[in-house]
């Protein structure tokens, strides 16, 4: 509801706020509402910008035009003016189908600017022609008088000009603890976060009530910046994007090539224009494995399942795989390495009673309820050491609060205690011991604090971080009435002691840590917390630190010198380390060739997640916007979790070879008949048509390469190196294995069961199999004998594809129940389009005789017989490498990268 607002004159602010008023164009009575429509018109509205929406239309298209899409596009411009348009649409149903579930998928992939403009409100309490008025946020302009009270999100930018608050900055600077804001406080701060005059948009208003004018809106403010500077660090594509980019392009090559090839040869061979199109197609759907992206997709959507139960939600699919090539994590310590749960531990003073007591009465928490862990500790050990501390007399004996400033790493309170005002001081020694100038004795008494002395408590400190403990100073002293400014009031202070807090390691980490390294992988530690406490913390879980280096010492570092310290195979623990220096240590790493994995939870800590190759954000105690930048959100904020994922990402990779193996092995058998029926010069028939392709592809291999894509990890996954980013899902033994081997098995097995069908039936090379010829059902039994053949192939082809070098022996037979039920439906669907008379319509086939199908049987053993003594081979040479590595180098199966 508008009322009156106070009349005050310009003099009576201070001369930072009446400059300000001047530059802004504004006064007391803050703007008219005519300026305030002009200025909306000019700054435009109070909201970030989300550019998202006019891309939508290019991801899309980009679906419709990658190499895999503009291959079966051709091909089904060839069917349809060769006149096969059943042929054509089936190709594009194909087409749409593939590009709507990877439009899907990358659709999720975005959300963190948006997660950003959420933390705008929706109104605001502004005073505009001397009157206090409810607006709409985005229509707040620079100049505004802004009114925040208790409980207010805070809708802009702003400088006070009157009034205190205490403010929430967690969503800016990741810190729990409430900061105080007065007009009236001295402007010092290195940056304006750390402004005690300054309000920022998305931050809430815990207490108080003030007044300021509006400096910044929208995009200009502290969360714009933080936004563009998000949206600004691209997502570049995970390694398996651009390894399944690459593998497209080379399939698209080999089938361009191979049609340039083949459709004049045929020509030449005497093959009529619609048969050599006919040809054309045919080697082009073959030559596509229409099943693979989105077989790809689903295997990826089942491994983020699987992490998913297990603590690891994973946004954008392709990370699950990137998991598996991280070389680095970069972790944080507390919540991540430790419990997240502070218990004090040890104590430091001559007057152990006195300090607990005071420690306790300096906290703004209650036991009750949440509150800052640290405090919480501080009032269990009271408690326990028969010092409670009542919330309610507390409250009722403070006199004011200096909230925790992360750039002074303290806080005071004023309190009534034993009838006097009594200030206490707790926080970082580092920073409470220069404020101190006495010392309290056994007998409760004040004594100098000399060099000495300092030294003593000094070396205190020393020893208490050694042991991994958090330590606070605590110091007092008695004050009068007002208390005054900040500066004065933290000084001549009389230290009581020093508490030491333990957040102790999760107990899984240790083992954790050391799943990473068996897996060469290297862990940095990135923490704002003190470097010692860290340091011993990361070495109790294994992490083998060399070198702890601080915030200001990282700031004075030059790029190179970074650059060079990360490339080194050491372990490094960076302390009390702003957001910001994690996007600088993640671009550092990225520089030097390697996979980042990056913890965050605060808002400025998106951009880093973003620029890593895989963000993880806290899920417990992270902001929505790091939850929303990240690509993983731990639900449990525990470092194992990670291990777990890298793990998980590696099987994930070594199955997608698997299904890959697999589905290219049918590729041969696929391409063979068409190419017999080439160089034949149509002498001998088409041993398969392309709708039976096209049931193959995207019918009989689909469930058993998903299958694969669950097969349980092999032995040993962990104890390999991270993988290359740049090695290749196709390798040159996968290719053996897909092509020469299975493949070339697969496409004998097949041809020779047709050949046999057909002079079986009394056919002679030339002779018409046409419809309404005497040998056209012959012909018909002899494609779907080729056509099920095929798909007996693809059972032994199955199961050799389940293991990279061990024997299917040592997994055993029935061990993947999903691969077990992938093929009883591939047979299954096989019989429905050889026996459904509607089915054999569409697809070409005929009912066939059972010595056909006995003919069958001894395939699925063929192709995974071959494939099982080549690896038998490839086992007997790695026994041999390991026992004799020099002499034996030589003779190792290659594995260099094509495509």
């Amino acid at each position: 509801m508008d009322r009156e607002w106070g009349r005050t004159s310009v003099t009576d602010f201070p001369e930072h706020s009446r400059q300000l008023m001047r530059n802004l164009g504004t006064g007391p009575e803050g703007l008219s509402t005519r300026e305030a429509e002009r200025r909306l018109q000019v700054r435009g509205p109070n909201e970030i910008a989300d550019k998202r929406g006019r891309h939508r239309v290019s991801a899309m298209i980009r679906q419709f035009t990658h190499p895999l899409a503009l291959l079966l596009w051709l091909a089904a411009v060839l069917a349809a003016v060769s006149g096969v348009v059943q042929l054509g649409l089936a190709i594009v149903a194909v087409i749409v189908l593939n590009a709507i579930l990877a439009y899907v998928q990358e659709q999720h992939a975005e959300h963190a600017v948006a997660a950003l403009s959420d933390y705008v409100p929706q109104q605001a309490w502004v005073v505009r022609d001397g009157r206090r008025n409810h607006v709409l946020a985005r229509e707040l302009v620079p100049g505004d008088l802004l009114v925040v009270e208790e409980g207010d999100q805070v809708s802009a930018d702003a400088q006070l000009i009157s009034g205190a608050v205490e403010v929430d900055m967690a969503v800016l600077t990741g810190e729990s603890n409430p900061v105080e804001r007065d007009s009236t406080a001295r402007d010092i701060a290195r940056r304006p976060l750390d402004s005690p005059i300054l309000v920022f948009s998305g931050t809430t208003c815990i207490s108080g009530t003030a007044t300021g004018i509006v400096t910044a809106t929208g995009s200009h403010t502290e969360l714009g910046r933080i936004a563009a500077l998000t949206r600004g660090v691209r997502s570049e594509p995970s390694p398996l994007e651009l390894q399944v980019r690459r593998v497209a392009w080379l399939i698209a090559a080999v089938a361009v090539g191979v049609g340039a090839l083949f459709l004049p040869l045929g020509l030449l061979a005497g093959l009529s224009p619609a048969a050599a199109f006919v040809f054309t197609i045919g080697l082009l759907v073959a030559n596509v494995p229409e099943g693979m992206l989105p077989t790809i997709t689903l295997a990826l959507a089942a491994g983020s399942r699987t992490l998913a139960g297990k603590g690891a939600v994973v946004k954008r699919l392709s990370s699950v795989e990137t998991l598996g090539c991280t070389t680095v994590i970069c972790t944080d310590k507390t919540g991540t390495l430790t419990a997240n749960r502070m218990r004090v531990t040890d104590v430091a003073s001559d007057a152990p009673s006195v300090l607990v007591a005071a420690a306790a009465r300096c906290t703004t928490a209650d036991l009750g309820s949440t509150g800052d862990p640290t405090e919480l500790a501080l009032l269990s050990y009271a408690a326990e050491h028969g010092q409670p501390v009542d919330p309610s007399e507390r409250e009722a004996g403070r006199r004011k609060v200096f909230r925790f400033e992360t750039h002074l790493k303290r806080m005071s309170t004023v309190d009534v205690h034993a009838g006097s005002l009594v200030l206490t001081v707790k926080g970082a020694p580092e920073e409470v011991l220069p404020l101190c100038s006495t010392v309290i004795d056994a007998r409760v008494n004040s004594v100098p604090l000399d060099d000495e002395l300092l030294r003593h408590w000094e070396n205190a400190v020393t020893a208490m971080t050694g042991q991994a403990l958090r330590v606070l100073a605590v110091a007092t002293r008695g004050v009068t009435e007002p208390v005054g400014e900040r500066d004065d009031a933290e000084s001549g202070l009389c230290l009581l002691g020093l508490l030491g807090l333990l957040d102790p390691p999760r107990p899984e980490v240790r083992a954790a840590v050391t799943d990473c390294h068996s897996a060469g992988i290297r862990i940095h530690v990135v923490t704002g917390d003190n470097g010692r406490t860290a340091t011993e913390i990361a070495k109790q879980v294994g992490i083998d630190v060399s070198r702890s280096i601080d915030g200001h010492e990282l700031d004075t570092m030059s790029e190179s010198q970074l650059d060079a310290l990360l490339g080194e195979d050491t372990e490094v623990v960076f302390s009390r380390a702003s957001p910001e220096a994690k996007l600088r240590i993640a671009d550092a790493l990225r520089d030097t060739h390697h996979v980042v994995a990056m913890t965050g939870d605060g808002v400025n800590d998106a951009p880093a997640l973003r620029r890593a190759d895989i963000g993880i954000a806290m899920g417990c105690s992270g902001t929505d916007v790091a939850r929303q930048a990240a690509t993983v959100v731990l639900t449990d904020d525990n470092f194992a979790t990670i291990a777990i994922g890298i793990r998980e990402g590696r099987r994930v990779f070594a199955n997608v070879r698997k299904f890959v193996l697999y589905i290219f092995a049918h590729s041969v058998p696929e391409v063979v008949p068409f190419l017999v029926f080439a160089l034949s010069g149509g002498m001998i028939p088409l041993p398969l048509t392309v709708l039976q392709i096209l049931a193959i592809d995207l019918g009989t291999e689909t469930l058993p390469a998903l299958a694969l894509g669950r097969e349980p990890a092999e032995p040993g996954l962990m104890a390999q190196p991270p993988r290359p980013t740049r090695e290749g899902v196709i390798t040159r033994q996968l290719l053996w294995r897909a092509w020469a081997l299975m493949g070339g098995m697969s496409a004998l097995l097949a041809l020779g069961a047709f050949l046999i069908v057909l002079v079986q039936g009394g056919w002679h090379p030339g002779d018409d199999v046409s419809t309404g010829t005497p040998l056209h059902e012959t012909y018909l039994q002899a494609t779907t004998v080729s056509f099920l053949s095929i798909v007996a192939c693809q059972i032994g082809t199955a199961m050799a594809a389940r293991t990279s070098l061990a024997s299917l022996r040592s997994v055993g037979l029935t061990t993947n129940r999903l691969l077990v039920g992938g093929i009883a439906f591939e047979i299954m669907f096989a019989a429905a389009l050889v026996y459904m008379p509607p089915l054999q319509t569409v697809f070409g086939t005929a009912g066939v005789a059972p010595w056909m199908l006995l003919m069958m049987l001894p395939m699925p053993v063929a192709v995974w017989g071959i494939d099982e003594a080549y690896r038998c081979r490839l086992r007997r040479h790695a026994d041999a490498s390991r026992q004799h590595p020099d002499t034996l180098a030589s003779t190792r199966p290659t594995m260099s990268v094509t495509g």
